[in-house]
Parts: structure tokens; C-alpha cells; sequence
């Protein structure tokens, strides 16, 4: 038993161990780490969370039942029932729907009684031949369309308990994986939309979060986390990868000649800056660490990152175990100190005088036609409904990439697409194309920046209905409203704030609306003004609650139109508008430009 444990903690231990393997036992599973004796320390890939659970136990905590029921029979372990399960047409319980989610499957009962899948997509780009293997899976096994989530990754839906299995598989069959998409892991990896295509980036990030991605699938160690974890690689490209509502945020920044650490010159050129603790949901951006990492470095660093949050995450509570907690109460430099005893060396700080400005975002640059660094090459961005595509629309995508592009299809974090390598002579014929299935690469600038999670249709946490709403706010807002400036519009259902309420411009959150005197609800929204990210990053602020759902487009009306009525110059945008605003008085000008609508 390791020497790290006092005597005490190692009787703990030992109890704590016994009553694992005795849960473990009643499901008819062997021991723990494959030892004769119920009380042996753990050992093998999973030591390190068990470890963690008991010293946590020994300390006095409860640890949370996700955690009870990782250590009785890990998921990984348990894909053998899970088809015993789905060829007898069951659904799992709460335990077994947890361990599900490990290999990427959400039982979402009772929005809908079937599972969602969720891929993994390393830096949200896969091949046309991909893109339509999915597509016939959707329609074989699935409802017959897709979602493109906040996390540059696609969703399908309504798969039966018995296509569970046979969806897991075609996808592997197609080079594609779904584990780990869900419940204590590390979600998809996202990366520059634009990678290795961008004029403007500064680092191609496609290798980084490839490698992560491989890293993470062959080391199970790194799963059962004490809760989900994101990591993101941002190039400085045209389209923002939102790296700073990860867990770590890796940021590529040029440093200028003349920085030193500890005496030593810092070699100029293209560096990861490290930002830790995004997690708007909890209102926190991620924060710079002063830390700068070479590309080259960010899988071992991140691995010494996980490594310390698998070892001192909160097990114990739920709503407090991610990332941030461990760094609020520690502090970043006791946690840098943490991760540099796991690197056996120093992280490299650079002062922020010796790194230059990044590039700009455009906010535009997910949709139309935009030009590639390589010449007479094209990416195409596709708007797509709050991120809902078609089978028979999926298909056409998948054969404008391979015969009017370069193969690739690139999810964005703004629930679009990419068709790249696009050459001038074929834009024409991929907008055509597109039209005629219903799609197009042309949309108001309203609906460029309107973001939806699934919303109550089909998630049970949900207290509205996220997408058909946006949908209902563009349809309202553009007869009466011109933009001439990008906003964005994020609509979410619940706390875990899939769709981001608080980076957007206006944020808007599900909630029940109280209606009459007998406890009545509606499905309604709290909605926030003033979020952002990059350069403009904070968090929104509560402009009003319990709005109904059907009230929701003539206010965002007229929270746009007060912008446009009263900002102090043709140029300001939305966010700066409403920063220089208190919440009150933002309010009395909303209601007197209402009324005067």
C-alpha cells in the first residue's frame, strides 16, 4: 500500500476497499485490480481514482454515488451487459445509464425514450466518406438527423436500446469512436476550425488535438475523472474555438524577442499560452496562467494537469468538482507548483510585455465564402437551423466535400460546418447545391451568431424549448430589425449551460415561469446581457427573470433596438453598449424604447 497513506488512512482504505469489492461481488464481478483479497490496495489503470475516493472517505467524506458506482464495476467493464441489456430491449437505470454515457451513450428519458449518442470529433474535422457513414447510421438506427453541438462535434438521437450497441460499432467500423463523450471524462477535443488553412493563424492545431485525442483513448487511466473536463487548442484563426470556456485552454500567442524566465532567454516564435478553469456555467472564464508551453509539450503538460485534478478533484459533491474549485481553493500557483512536482521540471512563465497582440476574431467567418491561405482555395461555411442537419442534407454535404472540396468536413463550435479546399471555379456549384437542399451559406447576421442546446425536446433538465425558441426570436426580429454589427444570441436550457448563456451577447436560460396562483408553470427563460469571450471575455449579467417563452422575441427586440437607438457612436458594439450601463438604468432605457416601438 502506497506510503503516501497514514496508518489510519490505509485502515480506511482497506474498509473503504472491502466494501467496494462486496458491491462488486453482488453483481457476480471479480475482485478489484484483480487481486484474491478484498482488502489489497488498487491497483492498475484505475489506482489512481480509487486512491483518490478513499482518501477523500478517510478524511470524512461521502462520496457521491456516480463515484460508488464507477468503483463497483467500471464501464469499460461492463460493455458485456450493456448488450445483454439492448437485446432484451431494456434501458438502464440510473447506475448503468451513468456507465453508459462512458461509451457514449444518454439514455434522455423522458424528453425522449431512446438514447442520444455523442461522438468524438479530435478538432471537429472528419472526412466526407465519414460524414455520410454517420448519416446512414442516423437513418438506419437513429431519427434521421444530426446535431452540431457547442463542442465542433454531431449528435444523433432517438436510437432504440436495441440499435444502441450497432451504433457504437458502425461507428468504429467508420474510424469514428463515441468513448468518453459522456458522464466523468474528457469531452471532445476541439481545435481552430480553420487549422492549417487560415491566413491569419498562427499555429495549425490539428496535430495537437489529434494526439491529445489518440492519448486519451489509450490510456484508461484518464477516464472516471472526478467530473467532465475540456480541453481546446486555439491557432489564432479567423473563427474563435471559445478555448476559454475549457477546463484548459491552450492559446497560441508569437513571443517577441528579449523575454527570460529565471535568467534564461525564452526562444521566440509561436508558444501555447495555458489557461486554466473555464467553466461558464459557473460563471468563470478561464483564467491566463502566465504560463507559455511549446506546442510540442501540451499533451505531457496536460496529462501532469489531469493527473493532479484526478488525484485532488472534489468527490464528494457534484457541484463541486470540476477544474475551477480545485484552483479557487488552492490558488494557481500552488496548483502550477502541483503539476511542475508531476513534470519533474518548471513550467516557462513569460511576462505579457514580451507577447504580442493575438489576431482579431471574425465573428463572421464560420459563414459564406472565405478565402484559404492556399490561393485559389475556398472555405465554405454552412449555416445551418440552431445546428439541425438532415440525413438526405448530410449526404449532400458529404458529396460537395469530396467532389467540389478537399474531403473534409469541419464542425465549428458555432453548430455549422465547413466544406474546405473549395477551388474559385466550384463555389458556385456548392452554393447552388446547398440551396437546393434546403441549406445555404448566407444568413442574417442574427441568426450567424444564434446558438441552441437541444433544449426540452430532448433533455429532460431542460425548462424550455431552446431551439424552437430561437428559431421564433430570428423569425421575430429580422422583419423588424436590421443588424449592422454581429451579436450573438445563446439560448440554453439548464444550468449545465450546454449552449454558453452567460459568453453571449444576450443570454438567455430555461427556467419554469410561474403562471397563477396554484403552482402553475410555463417554460420560460432568465435572460443575461453583456457576456463575451477572447478579448471582450466576461461573464453576463441578470437583466431580467421569469420571462415567458412567447414574450422572449419582443424583448430581445427590444434589447437589440436600444442598442442600436442609443449606443454612443455607429461602431459601439452590443457588449460595450451594455457594459456602460448599469443593470437599472439599461433596463428603464429597454422599457422606454419599447414602449416608444
Amino acid at each position: 500500500m502506497s506510503d503516501d497513506f497514514t496508518p489510519e488512512q490505509k485502515r480506511y482504505l482497506e474498509g473503504f476497499m472491502s466494501g467496494m469489492q462486496s458491491a462488486r461481488t453482488a453483481r457476480g464481478l471479480g475482485p478489484l485490480g484483480g487481486k484474491a483479497t478484498p482488502s489489497a490496495a488498487p491497483s492498475g489503470p484505475d489506482r489512481e481514482h480509487l486512491e483518490a475516493q478513499a482518501r477523500q472517505v478517510a478524511a470524512g467524506g461521502k462520496l457521491v454515488d456516480q463515484e460508488k458506482w464507477k468503483a463497483a464495476e467500471h464501464p469499460f467493464d461492463a460493455y458485456a451487459r450493456f448488450k445483454q441489456q439492448a437485446g432484451a430491449g431494456l434501458y438502464p437505470k440510473p447506475d448503468d445509464n451513468f456507465r453508459w454515457r462512458y461509451h457514449g451513450l444518454f439514455y434522455v428519458a423522458p424528453a425522449q425514450n431512446s438514447y442520444m449518442c455523442r461522438l468524438r470529433i479530435p478538432n471537429g474535422i472528419l472526412t466526407s466518406w465519414q460524414f455520410e457513414g454517420v448519416a446512414d447510421l442516423a437513418e438506419r438506427l437513429g431519427g434521421g438527423y444530426s446535431h452540431v453541438s457547442t463542442r465542433a462535434n454531431l449528435q444523433v438521437r432517438e436510437i432504440t436500446a436495441q440499435n444502441g450497441p450497432a451504433f457504437l460499432e458502425g461507428l468504429v467500423d467508420l474510424g469514428l469512436t463515441a468513448k468518453g463523450s459522456g458522464a466523468d471524462n474528457i469531452r471532445n477535443v476541439t481545435g481552430s476550425a480553420t487549422a492549417g488553412i487560415d491566413p491569419l493563424e498562427l499555429l495549425d492545431t490539428r496535430p495537437h488535438a489529434r494526439a491529445w485525442h489518440h492519448h486519451i483513448l489509450n490510456d484508461r487511466s484518464l477516464y472516471g475523472l472526478p467530473r467532465k473536463f475540456n480541453v481546446a487548442f486555439d491557432g489564432a484563426g479567423s473563427i474563435a474555438t471559445l478555448e476559454d470556456t475549457n477546463d484548459i485552454g491552450f492559446q497560441a500567442i508569437e513571443v517577441l524577442e528579449g523575454a527570460s524566465f529565471e535568467g534564461q532567454p525564452v526562444a521566440p516564435g509561436i508558444w501555447y499560452r495555458l489557461a486554466l478553469g473555464g467553466i461558464t456555467g459557473h460563471k468563470d472564464l478561464a483564467r491566463d496562467t502566465g504560463v507559455v508551453v511549446a506546442p510540442m509539450d501540451a499533451i505531457t503538460v496536460s496529462d501532469a494537469i489531469l493527473r493532479v485534478f484526478i488525484a485532488n478533484g472534489d468527490r464528494t459533491d457534484r457541484n463541486r468538482s470540476r477544474l475551477k474549485y480545485v484552483l479557487d481553493a488552492w490558488g494557481f500557483e500552488r496548483f502550477l507548483a502541483a503539476v511542475e512536482e508531476k513534470l519533474g521540471r518548471r513550467l516557462i512563465r513569460v511576462e505579457t510585455a514580451f507577447v504580442a497582440p493575438r489576431p482579431i476574431y471574425d465573428r463572421l467567418a464560420h459563414i459564406g465564402v472565405h478565402r484559404q491561405r492556399q490561393p485559389g482555395l475556398n472555405w465554405v461555411g454552412v449555416a445551418l437551423p440552431v445546428g439541425k442537419l438532415t440525413v438526405a442534407q448530410m449526404r449532400v454535404i458529404a458529396a460537395l466535400a469530396q467532389q467540389c472540396g478537399d474531403g473534409d468536413i469541419r464542425l465549428t463550435v458555432w453548430q455549422n460546418l465547413l466544406i474546405s479546399g473549395v477551388p474559385d471555379a466550384r463555389v458556385e456549384d456548392v452554393l447552388a447545391h446547398l440551396q437546393a437542399a434546403g441549406l445555404s451559406a448566407e444568413t442574417s447576421i442574427l441568426r450567424a451568431g444564434l446558438i441552441a442546446c437541444t433544449g426540452a425536446t430532448g433533455c429532460k433538465f431542460a425548462g424550455a424549448y431552446t431551439k424552437e425558441d430561437a428559431l421564433a426570436i430570428a423569425a421575430h426580429c429580422e422583419p423588424r430589425i436590421t443588424l449592422d454589427q454581429p451579436v450573438n444570441i445563446h439560448l440554453t436550457g439548464c444550468h449545465n449551460s450546454c449552449a454558453q448563456h452567460y459568453i453571449g451577447d444576450l443570454g438567455l436560460i430555461g427556467a419554469k415561469v410561474p403562471v397563477g396562483e396554484d403552482g402553475d408553470t410555463v417554460p420560460g427563460y432568465h435572460v443575461f446581457v453583456g457576456g463575451g469571450f477572447g478579448i471582450e471575455g466576461g461573464i453576463g449579467r441578470e437583466f431580467r427573470t421569469n420571462v415567458k417563452a412567447e414574450e422572449a422575441p419582443a424583448l430581445v427586440e427590444a434589447i437589440l433596438r436600444t442598442w442600436q437607438t442609443h449606443r454612443a457612436a455607429p461602431d459601439e458594439s452590443f457588449v460595450a453598449f451594455a457594459r456602460r450601463h448599469e443593470i437599472a438604468a439599461l433596463q428603464a432605457l429597454v422599457a422606454q424604447t419599447g414602449d416608444a416601438a
